[in-house]
């Protein structure tokens, strides 16, 4: 009688976990602390307070330049996502408070096409950096993506000069920008966004990598080391400043702010 969906298994360490408990331990294992793929709603719920948010850009929509066609018209498939995560495109922008701090934030949904980024959300997160600026608050963007999206072509990939562009004048004006990698962050978004804040932090076991171990098993030949592109490994490399279970992010946001963001009075 038990309805479907009520129990998850873990894909770490196969504990049966209740839905219920699962989301009160903010869709973490509650044996190995195993961090679930979560949405970008749930992100929010997690950060703002009271969950009261101004929401920006959220009527920009992809269109089909190219008229890409393969398994599945891109057209078709943009429609089939909306409908699906009731989002417009692969990242939400809003404007909030955590812990009575105002912040522009940005949350990638991998569920939206994998998390890729397109002239869309090229342009969300332009709106977004541009609005920080303007305003002098800080800056923040969680990640989780495929990479760039091919159905866009060199669209797509122009997306990463004009956000890393904008960035780089963010940085110069003063601005303050953290960055939240989550599980996964590859391709493009791990070669622009991801890595170019002025702290980068990222939540346990995450893969970060800008080609995926499948494609680089494949070009060489081998199997990768354990480990290998996950964000213990790259927090040990030095590409990353801190791991931060799930729980503890608000907290360390708002901490950081208070440390580093020279707008903050």
């Amino acid at each position: 009688d038990t309805k479907e969906g009520m129990w998850h298994s873990c894909p770490e360490c196969g504990a049966i976990i209740y839905r219920n408990v699962l989301k009160e331990n903010y869709f973490v294992c509650i044996d190995c602390s195993f961090h679930f793929r979560i949405s970008s709603d749930d992100y929010i719920n997690l950060l703002l307070d009271n969950n009261k948010f101004q929401e920006f850009g959220e009527n920009i929509i992809s269109c089909d330049p190219l008229k890409f066609k393969f398994s599945k018209d891109y057209s078709t498939q943009i429609t089939e996502s909306i409908k699906k995560t009731n989002k417009s495109d692969a990242i939400t922008t809003v404007l909030g408070k955590i812990n009575n701090i105002s912040v522009i934030l940005g949350v990638m949904d991998f569920s939206f096409i994998g998390g890729s980024m397109g002239s869309v959300v090229g342009e969300k997160i332009s709106q977004a950096i541009t609005r920080a600026e303007e305003e002098k608050l800080p800056l923040i963007m969680i990640t989780s993506s495929g990479g760039a999206r091919m159905q866009e072509g060199a669209y797509s990939l122009m997306q990463l000069a004009k956000t890393s562009s904008k960035l780089a004048r963010f940085s110069k004006n003063g601005g303050f920008y953290i960055v939240i990698i989550t599980d996964p962050t590859t391709g493009g978004i791990t070669a622009s966004i991801a890595m170019l804040g002025d702290v980068i932090l990222a939540e346990p076991n995450a893969l970060i990598c800008f080609a995926g171990p499948r494609v680089i098993k494949q070009t060489i030949g081998q199997d990768l080391p354990e480990g290998f592109q996950k964000s213990e490994f790259l927090l040990e490399k030095g590409f990353i400043d801190s791991i931060v279970h799930r729980r503890e992010l608000k907290k360390t946001i708002t901490l950081l702010i208070k440390l580093f963001n020279k707008n903050n009075g």
